[in-house]
């Protein structure tokens, strides 16, 4: 490893688009960016889409953000990790057909329960374009992957690699190749409209002219294959190895962590992916996180340090006040149509600390029934790594550790799936010296975690398995869910 090298990372997300440098003579990250935008607006309910245009244009700015914080000419590679699920199409051309339907997209809900994938996954939206909108379907010569259409982007390359290619719905994690008869059910031509498959440590492409132009840098830079989101985010959190169990707090939530064998679920609620390195990722996935909080913040217009404080003050249960958070349906559990619910309501407890604690424990309570069920497939939990925005909530870091049972540690560096791309870079480029060498080799040195663990309360841990299954019976109850 040249002394200096940087290594750039991208995290090109629903919300916003992040980039960070990374010094890997140093170990740490130098220059960072982000810039925020929102969903295409008058859509129809269920339907949320946003323009690839959008991520194109804020990874240019988030790039020449950085760039004017480092020395340009020492990046020696770049990473890019997206947003999963999302299906962008090209024409002939390598035109944007239409918007990107996106991961949280449930407008295709009735597709997926005929491919028989989950909700959001890419397949869905396919067939959903093929059957509401045929005009845009006759165009459609290639499809891609949010981060892979970046990528196409700055190197002129179309391609995929099985991180992300896992969750297309289409594609067999076992056998790490396309599933044809699962192409052929969407469309018999849906095979030729995939690009080759990379594999992992190999290149997407080098920085074309026109994409060393977008982010002003110089042409020839290696672009690593990048990944979704999540499996970035499990390199960025030293989820390079079997073992360290990663929760993401972000628009959706998610857990996972890496296996060297596929773990497969008979019910299909956790998904089976392969990992951006080689190995297993398998993965839960709820919608609903950390944007209920935000619809609390949106409702009291005080902001998140005020609303924990208040939300200190009032005991585990609210005192009653249950939410179930699914204000944009629900994956896991299989909820598409689903509405948020709040029970239990009472004089004294419509209180902006109240609604803010029942946000937090009604988001924790869901996705520890999904840590319940990775458990159950032999999946052993010793600690949890917090990565994702809201990790960085000390209260919300405690009702995890008790809904749980383990201790929650946070990350020094946040932002775990932009620097997981960057480390996927700088792994691939020492790759081509050092062939042996393994990810995780590269990624123990740059990961590092923030102050104390969150240790389980032993109270809080009895109280929460009490509230816990209040809160399954509820969801039985109030939307008839029968797994």
């Amino acid at each position: 490893m040249a002394a200096g090298e940087l290594y750039l990372g991208f995290d090109v997300g629903t919300q916003s688009t992040k980039a960070l440098v990374l010094d890997a003579r140093r170990g740490e990250v130098v220059a960072r960016a982000q810039r925020q935008y929102g969903l295409l607006e008058g859509l129809p309910p269920g339907h949320l889409e946003q323009h690839p245009d959008t991520w194109r244009d804020a990874v240019a700015a988030t790039a020449r953000e950085v760039l004017a914080q480092v020395d340009g000419a020492r990046i020696a590679g770049l990473g890019v990790a997206g947003q999963q699920h999302g299906c962008v199409v090209l024409d002939g051309q390598d035109r944007v057909v239409r918007p990107a339907k996106l991961w949280c997209d449930t407008a295709t809900a009735a597709q997926a329960a005929r491919l028989g994938v989950p909700t959001g996954f890419t397949a869905s939206k396919l067939l959903w374009l093929k059957e509401n909108e045929p005009e845009h379907w006759r165009r459609v010569r290639r499809v891609l992957l949010p981060h892979d259409y970046v990528n196409f982007v700055l190197t002129g390359a179309a391609a995929m690699e099985c991180g992300d290619a896992s969750g297309t719905g289409c594609f067999d994690p076992v056998a790490r190749t396309f599933d044809r008869a699962a192409m052929a059910a969407i469309d018999p031509a849906l095979a030729n409209m995939l690009p080759p498959l990379r594999g992992a440590g190999e290149f997407a492409g080098r920085l074309s002219a026109a994409g060393a132009t977008l982010l002003g840098l110089a042409a020839g830079i290696p672009v690593a294959t990048g990944g979704g989101d999540n499996m970035l985010a499990a390199i960025g959190a030293g989820a390079t190895r079997p073992g360290v169990v990663v929760v993401s707090l972000g628009t959706s939530g998610t857990i996972f962590t890496r296996t060297d064998a596929p773990v497969l679920d008979p019910e299909g609620l956790i998904a089976p992916f392969c990992s951006s390195d080689g190995a297993w990722l398998p993965l839960l996935c709820v919608m609903n996180c950390t944007g209920v909080a935000e619809a609390v913040v949106a409702l009291t217009g005080l902001d998140h340090a005020a609303l924990t404080a208040a939300a200190r003050e009032v005991p585990p249960g609210c005192e009653g006040l249950l939410w179930l958070p699914f204000l944009t349906g629900e994956r896991v559990p299989d909820l598409p149509a689903a509405t948020g619910t709040l029970l239990g309501m009472r004089p004294g407890t419509l209180h902006p600390g109240h609604l803010y604690r029942a946000a937090l424990e009604g988001t924790s309570l869901n996705l520890g029934a999904g840590l319940d069920r990775m458990c159950q497939l032999g999946i052993t939990v010793a600690e949890v790594r917090l990565v994702g925005g809201g990790a960085r909530n000390p209260l919300w870091r405690a009702i995890l550790a008790a809904v749980f049972g383990v201790p929650v540690a946070a990350l020094v560096e946040s932002e775990a799936a932009a620097l997981g791309a960057a480390l996927q870079a700088l792994w691939s480029v020492r790759r081509r010296t050092e062939p042996g060498l393994g990810l995780d080799q590269v990624a123990a040195r740059f990961v590092h975690l923030a102050g104390e663990r969150a240790e389980p309360d032993a109270a809080l841990v009895a109280s929460y398995r009490d509230i816990a299954a209040q809160f399954q019976r509820a969801v039985r109850r109030q939307y008839r869910w029968t797994s």
